[in-house]
């Protein structure tokens, strides 16, 4: 890849992560098409990297404030970015616990009232911990993850730079090794032991002591400020047959690696990040540097540069959408013509891009304005 940009940014990191929101887009708007383009490159959704890239960026950005500004100033950056996070998070629960809400029990929609069940079971409960980021419903659990580890990583970042980042790997590895054996859920049972109301299933499907592994590896590798290392021939060989080998199992069995065997889907799982999910993942990622070369002599792809430049709105637009189709067209079980699938789906990326594009014409308006005052002066 390219060396770094001034701002920490890099080109090629911003059409990852617009991929990944095409791709969690197309796995989460219910249409007839969602079973077959979810996870379509083995058994790895498109959350997987689009939290790793993000990290990635966030080790880049912030962590050359911390070089340029001093700790105090990327701490202050990143807060500000979290608060922002959290703002947008409220309104998506606004707009869910009202209007999405009330759409799904007049329409009786099954799939609204199922996402979010607990909030029609306990609003009295679920409303303030939802705000409190401890009750997540599907599609709105994201954020909270987000938000929480970009509370982290002020310190991770401001250690990592002053005593290297191996202890922090290290402790990491091993909080995800404990998630493995339900770290997460012996908490909530105690915590429900004491009077905790909300269910553990209903805290969210991301299990954050997974997570953050994915998280504390991306910022470290963002915040070495180094060019990406070339990968040798002994690792891509082997990545690339494992890559295939779970690409050609994914397509003939579908997301359930082995249907009906619990220990082979507890290695592959999702909300926990199961050892054989890492390992395809990694496999994945090794093959992206090494084909490095390749893609880079291609034309650049502006229309995903342009959705990851502007996460935060796209991911926000495509809940909003997601969560309007629900409520008006149903569920993915709903049968519809495969017509009817496709508009749907070209509505919801015309109105990603139109957000897009408006958020990167604001972002350009607002840099401009210091410009012309200081020319004008």
């Amino acid at each position: 890849m390219q060396t770094p940009s001034r701002s920490g940014r890099q080109w090629e990191l911003d059409a990852l992560r617009g991929l990944m929101l095409v791709l969690m887009t197309l796995t989460h708007m219910p249409t007839g098409f969602s079973p077959v383009l979810s996870q379509p490159f083995g058994f790895v959704s498109a959350a997987e990297g689009f939290v790793l890239i993000s990290a990635v960026l966030a080790g880049r950005v912030y962590g050359a404030r911390a070089e340029r500004l001093g700790d105090e100033a990327m701490r202050s950056a990143l807060w500000q970015r979290a608060g922002k996070l959290y703002l947008c998070h409220a309104a998506l629960l606004v707009l869910a616990f009202t209007l999405i809400a009330w759409l799904g029990v007049v329409r009786h929609q099954g799939g609204v009232t199922g996402l979010l069940e607990y909030f029609f079971i306990d609003r009295g409960a679920a409303v303030p911990a939802a705000f409190a980021l401890l009750y997540n419903p599907p599609l709105l659990d994201v954020l909270p993850l987000y938000i929480v580890l970009m509370l982290a990583s002020p310190w991770l970042v401001a250690h990592g730079r002053r005593h290297g980042w191996w202890g922090l790997l290290c402790a990491s590895l091993l909080l995800w090794l404990a998630e493995q054996w339900g770290l997460g859920a012996w908490l909530h049972s105690g915590a429900q032991a004491l009077g905790w109301p909300v269910p553990y299933r209903d805290m969210g499907a991301f299990r954050l002591f997974a997570w953050q592994l994915l998280w504390v590896v991306g910022l470290w590798l963002g915040a070495r400020r180094a060019p990406w290392p070339a990968v040798r021939w002994w690792l891509w060989l082997p990545a690339l047959v494992l890559a295939l080998a779970t690409l050609v199992w994914r397509h003939m069995v579908g997301q359930d690696p082995m249907p009906g065997v619990s220990a082979v889907a507890a290695l592959f799982d999702k909300w926990s990040l199961g050892p054989l999910r890492l390992l395809n993942l990694a496999a994945l990622v090794l093959l992206l540097l090494a084909s490095a070369p390749l893609w880079r002599a291609l034309p650049r792809p502006r229309p995903l540069e342009l959705l990851g430049r502007q996460s935060l709105p796209v991911f926000c637009a495509h809940v909003v959408i997601v969560l309007f189709t629900l409520a008006f067209f149903g569920s993915v079980q709903t049968l519809r013509p495969a017509t009817t699938d496709a508009l749907l789906l070209a509505a919801a990326f015309a109105g990603l891009f139109a957000v897009a594009l408006l958020a990167q014409s604001r972002a350009q308006g607002r840099r401009l304005l210091p410009r012309l005052s200081g020319a004008l002066r």
